[in-house]
């Protein structure tokens, strides 16, 4: 399924069917449903352990086993994805994005409340703000974003976020279309200097979901990626920047030195 115009798009998981209404009339791109999520959803549901015990071989079924784990989506828009993820599993999630776009997300959490059994959780979130993240109580075991790379600007703080949002063994789960050239480049530029990254193949995706400018990849964090992040952060909340840290860096040696050296880079441009 493309892009639509519809003002109503349904989305069946499983055995149930999400009712999405969408805006695109508005002035913000969250309030339409883009076929990223759609496809980031419907490649979940085919892999699903929870849906599909018995697949064998199955080679995500660790990655797509949500039991137990923390979910978080940047940039949900109506919120396909995370309600999506949360019909094969993903119990325990939030929904993010900025504030004009969340009467959208809430009306269609709302309106999907009798098949989703409970309003799930959402939050305003502008990327790379600190008070903002420390106010979702990082980290979290799965961070989904879907269509989330347009705009130059935006690249990244939206990297950023990710990393810092991300437990040390989490993953991030995007669905990815090239909208910008310019951010295109920027974004994995950015990725690649933090995430290990792996594209799903074509083949894996959903077969009625699946066409040749959308791809879903997955991200896990390279190790000793702390630096990089610290030095592009840059937030005055160093208390929270060393508790966010303290479980990615081990022993009172060479990195904790190297930890101390940032802060006072991260302190003098911030007093500057």
């Amino acid at each position: 399924m493309k892009f639509t115009d519809s003002p109503v798009i349904e989305l069946a998981v499983g055995e149930s069917t999400l009712c999405l209404q969408q805006d695109n009339g508005s002035m913000h791109v969250g309030t339409s449903v883009w076929p990223c999520s759609l496809v980031l959803v419907k490649f979940a549901e085919r892999w699903s352990p929870l849906l599909n015990p018995t697949l064998n071989p199955n080679p995500y079924s660790s990655l797509l086993d949500f039991r137990g784990k923390r979910g978080v989506e940047l940039g949900a828009g109506c919120g396909p994805a995370g309600m999506g993820l949360y019909l094969l599993g993903l119990n325990d999630i939030i929904l993010t994005d900025i504030a004009p776009v969340m009467p959208a997300l809430k009306h269609n959490l709302k309106k999907n409340k009798p098949m989703l059994k409970k309003t799930l959780k959402t939050a305003q979130l502008y990327w790379a703000n600190g008070a903002h993240m420390k106010a979702i109580s990082p980290p979290y075991d799965v961070v989904i974003a879907a269509d989330v790379v347009y705009l130059e600007e935006t690249v990244r703080p939206l990297v950023e976020t990710m990393a810092v949002l991300m437990a040390e063994d989490g993953v991030v789960l995007l669905g990815y279309q090239l909208r910008s050239p310019e951010a295109h480049k920027l974004f994995w530029e950015g990725c690649a200097e933090v995430f290990e990254i792996e594209k799903v193949p074509h083949e894996h995706l959903h077969p009625e979901y699946n066409y040749e400018e959308t791809d879903v990849y997955i991200f896990r964090k390279k190790k000793d990626n702390w630096q990089f992040l610290m030095r592009r952060l840059l937030l005055k909340d160093i208390d929270w920047i060393m508790e966010v840290f303290s479980n990615e860096i081990t022993g009172k040696t060479k990195a904790d030195h190297q930890l101390l050296l940032l802060i006072g880079e991260m302190e003098n441009v911030n007093s500057a």
